[in-house]
């Protein structure tokens, strides 16, 4: 053996190698072979490492995704493995599920039962309304009741917010004050009209006072029978689940023993059946304080906003309620004076009722004939269409 690397051995012929030696080279030849081995993988490896290296100076190898690989994979089953119990038998089993918590439930069942009770309620809110067809309506007085665009969608208005349901704490009570001949009757008559279509003729009341009660009869019995017709179409009406309307023209003609009738119908406490009523009040009472606050403020534009309004209802409450208390129960809707264009529009429309020609021409000469109060450039007639039907018909 020579001085160096210990497994550097020269082969020597086995003539000169005696016995000894012999059975050392049988156990060092395997281990040689090993070393070999092992020599040409380092030499390999280095041999790659330099190849990668030069090939660097050219190229880049990005093994980032490699290596997020193997994190996910070692993650996926380092949870796997938190999820695993070794119990007693030495068996892997998950954890039992969670259980869902039956209040939770409860509750979703709830909240969806609520939604549902609310959608049918606004579902009923629509068929109350389609039923009793206020738009077709509304529609109809604009076009036949001329200069009260704000009585009528006000009208129109608390129609709609009382006929939604058909449960109420207290009737539906709308009082029509104004001067004669601005329209009042007529919309009693449109509403009468209307509801009789869409309803029935047994659950509308229309109740002239001179024509019911005149004035040679005793009190006591207008008062009885009008107790009578009101509580037979209310028990009627509750049966079929419908509103029935009464509508009251010449208010102001009553005996206080009716109004004082009419005010027990209006209060809240009373049956379900006397709850679900409406009451429309015709009355020229407050004609006055309306006509001179008409006139005092033609020049602005205070009748058309809602402060106007407000000041004229202030001025027409008082008035309506030291003639009896009932009129604080009701929703006053003020009619205004109508002007001489107006007044040329129901010409035209009764014209054209009774099949005569409207010549505008003629028309104008006909409400040329009428009073009006001069305010300025603005001109308001005395009475109205109020003289319209006896023109034309003397034609």
């Amino acid at each position: 053996w020579e001085r160096g690397d210990p497994y550097d051995v020269e082969e020597v012929p086995d003539a000169v190698i005696p016995a000894a030696s012999k059975k050392i080279t049988s156990i060092s030849s395997p281990l040689r072979a090993i070393v070999r081995l092992r020599r040409r993988y380092q030499g390999l490896k280095k041999s790659r490492l330099l190849l990668q290296r030069q090939l660097s100076q050219y190229f880049t190898f990005d093994t980032s995704v490699e290596h997020y690989s193997v994190k996910k994979s070692r993650r996926k089953k380092s949870r796997r493995k938190s999820r695993m119990v070794l119990y007693p038998d030495k068996t892997k089993k998950y954890l039992p599920a969670e259980e869902k918590s039956k209040a939770k439930r409860c509750l979703l069942l709830l909240i969806a039962i609520i939604f549902f009770q609310i959608l049918n309620a606004i579902e009923n809110l629509d068929d109350n309304l389609q039923k009793y067809d206020l738009d077709g309506l509304e529609k109809t007085m604009h076009r036949e009741v001329f200069g009260q665009k704000v009585a009528v969608e006000s009208i129109v208005e608390l129609l709609k917010d009382y006929l939604a349901t058909h449960i109420h704490n207290k009737p539906l009570v709308i009082s029509l004050n104004g001067p004669a001949g601005v329209g009042k009757s007529h919309v009693g008559w449109l509403l009468a009209k209307h509801f009789r279509s869409v309803m029935d003729n047994d659950f509308v009341l229309q109740y002239f006072v001179m024509h019911h009660c005149p004035s040679s009869v005793d009190p006591l019995t207008c008062e009885i029978d009008l107790s009578q017709k009101i509580s037979d179409m209310v028990t009627r009406a509750e049966i079929e689940e419908k509103t029935p309307l009464f509508i009251l023209d010449e208010v102001e003609l009553m005996s206080p023993v009716l109004l004082d009738t009419l005010s027990r119908f209006f209060e809240p406490n009373q049956t379900n059946e006397f709850l679900n009523a409406i009451y429309i009040l015709i009355s020229n009472l407050g004609g006055a304080e309306i006509t001179k606050f008409v006139i005092q403020n033609a020049s602005t534009e205070l009748l058309y906003q809602q402060r106007g309004a407000e000041e004229l209802l202030s001025t027409i409450q008082p008035v309506l309620a030291s003639v009896h208390p009932l009129w604080k129960a009701a929703d006053i809707i003020p009619f205004i004076l109508l002007e001489k264009s107006h007044v040329i529009n129901c010409f035209l429309e009764q014209m054209r009722r009774e099949g005569l020609y409207p010549d505008q021409k003629h028309i104008e000469n006909l409400a040329n004939q009428l009073t009006y109060y001069t305010t300025g450039d603005k001109q308001y007639s005395r009475m109205g269409c109020k003289q319209v039907v006896a023109k034309v018909n003397l034609l």
